[in-house]
């Protein structure tokens, strides 16, 4: 895997799909441990959703996903053109059928934020991308896998 990767795609839901095959693709092929690949597909799934559902696509009815590999992490933005509220991690009802996303990214990332500038909103988060310390090996496919509570505050740049 190359260290970072800039990919365009259509502002259609079926981006989504297509944009976490391709990062899980690479982050596999990279030897990155199996618990980030998970949580990174999740990360992008939700970033993506959530800008396809709440903002405004590119010039040429697009959105731009990154991802950059940097020792050990790895960060993921998703940009668009919308210029609305800043996104906020919300508290659904127990029965409400959406707005969980952006707590979802929160729990999966060390930190996450929103930086605004030149008529795009990019909307990013960064997951540790080596294995939790201490570990000799990844746990098996379909072991569970903890980690420890921490704070995520968000980080507006």
């Amino acid at each position: 895997m190359s260290p970072s990767a800039i990919v365009l795609l259509p502002y259609t839901p079926s981006s989504v799909a297509v944009a976490r095959r391709r990062l899980t693709s690479e982050l596999a092929a990279a030897g990155i441990y199996e618990t980030t690949v998970c949580d990174a597909a999740l990360v992008v799934s939700e970033l993506l959703s959530n800008a396809i559902r709440h903002a405004a696509p590119l010039p040429g009815a697009q959105i731009r996903v990154t991802w950059t590999l940097d020792h050990d992490e790895l960060r993921i933005g998703v940009s668009d053109a919308g210029d609305g509220p800043l996104p906020q991690v919300a508290e659904p009802a127990p029965g409400a059928p959406g707005g969980r996303g952006l707590g979802i990214v929160e729990s999966l990332s060390d930190r996450w934020g929103v930086l605004r500038e030149d008529g795009e909103t990019t909307v990013w988060a960064q997951l540790p991308a080596a294995p939790p310390p201490g570990s000799a090996a990844p746990p098996p496919v379909g072991e569970p896998v903890t980690r420890p509570a921490a704070e995520h505050p968000v980080v507006v740049e």
